[in-house]
């Protein structure tokens, strides 16, 4: 079986689809991989060594979220065509929602990993003002998921939320998101440290909830400063901070595994997050988590997870202060999590269930034929 996997390059989604890549190469499947967004620097390609039935090709076209992306868009969807035409691959796997448009008699399966009507809505109370441009990507992704052969979301929340938003999907599931627990330390020292992962640009992660309190122990926030598209940029904004805080800046993945490693507590500040990789990733390393009480955050954690009310920075310290004066309980909680995120949130999970449905559409397809 082949498979094409579009992805971008600028957040979580490479990360998942390292992982993906990785699974289905490891179990056989050829992939041509395309991504999108900023050309990958070479650290970012590590990954790909050794793993022969992988092609990769990458290009700078903008996202469509971006700002001014349309020809962006129409020049891309050209290129992938032309892309699937060389390599002839059995199903497309879409990590866009532009391309589920595509006039092409393949299964495609579009995967909805956040949306920015959806987002606006978290962040703002409610959706975002007409304006050509949201206008013109409302369209697109419309007509992206009325083209997808199957769609699919990380979190019930999501693929609700997608349903909300664009309506009904005929054909649609939920893959939980998935990390290989090998690459993590769940076994190091543990500091007295508070870290979140979230870039300090978007209001959706309000990392800075965790600089109105003062916590007693050191606050480390990893995360990107400047936001991908220029149009979003603006001035740096000055931080006042109640406790002693930290700012790393964006992290290299084995600088992020060391602060995983390191920190006893992991907050999720997020108001909007589909799935999350950087919870996971901080369960799979054994640190207590605690979490906004969002629909989303609750549905992937269930009770494995210390939860503070919904964006209230005082909440968030009462509910830290527990545990750090509960030794027992905070060692129960990161229990609690890394075994949760072993048992249900692994790669070779997210891996399997994806072959499955590849081979579910692509017999459909040859039954119809």
């Amino acid at each position: 079986m082949h498979v094409l996997v579009t992805a971008d390059t600028l957040g979580g989604v490479w990360t998942y689809t390292r992982e993906l890549v990785s699974g289905l190469v490891r179990r056989g499947v050829d992939v041509t991989l395309v991504s999108f967004g900023e050309v990958p620097e070479p650290r970012q390609l590590a990954w790909m060594e050794g793993l022969r039935r992988l092609s990769y090709r990458a290009t700078g076209f903008k996202l469509e979220w971006m700002q001014d992306s349309a020809d962006d868009i129409a020049a891309s969807s050209d290129y992938l065509l032309g892309v699937i035409r060389e390599v002839q691959p059995d199903v497309l796997h879409l990590n866009q929602f532009c391309y589920g448009a595509l006039d092409v008699d393949l299964p495609k399966l579009v995967v909805a990993h956040s949306d920015v009507v959806s987002w606006w809505v978290a962040v703002h109370g409610e959706g975002p003002p007409p304006a050509p441009w949201i206008d013109w990507y409302r369209d697109t992704v419309q007509r992206g998921l009325d083209g997808a052969t199957m769609v699919l979301a990380p979190s019930r929340w999501m693929l609700s939320q997608i349903e909300e938003h664009y309506g009904p999907m005929p054909e649609s599931a939920v893959i939980h998101n998935g990390r290989s627990p090998q690459l993590f330390n769940p076994h190091a020292a543990k500091q007295n440290t508070i870290l979140t992962v979230g870039r300090l640009w978007d209001p959706a992660k309000q990392v800075m909830l965790l600089a109105e309190r003062n916590y007693g122990w050191p606050v480390v926030i990893a995360g990107g400063t400047e936001h991908p598209d220029q149009a979003y940029r603006s001035a740096p904004r000055q931080v006042v901070c109640a406790g002693t805080l930290e700012f790393t800046g964006r992290q290299t993945p084995e600088q992020l595994l060391s602060l995983f490693a390191g920190a006893s507590i992991y907050v999720a500040t997020s108001r909007y997050e589909p799935f999350g990789l950087a919870p996971l990733e901080a369960a799979l390393s054994r640190c207590a988590l605690v979490a906004n009480d969002i629909p989303s955050l609750r549905e992937v954690w269930g009770e494995a997870a210390c939860y503070f009310r919904s964006n209230d920075a005082e909440g968030l310290r009462a509910t830290i202060a527990a545990l750090q004066t509960d030794r027992h309980k905070l060692r129960h909680y990161a229990e609690l999590a890394y075994q949760r995120a072993r048992r249900h949130f692994s790669a070779d999970n997210m891996v399997d269930e994806y072959i499955s449905l590849y081979l579910s559409l692509v017999t459909v397809g040859s039954v119809a034929a």
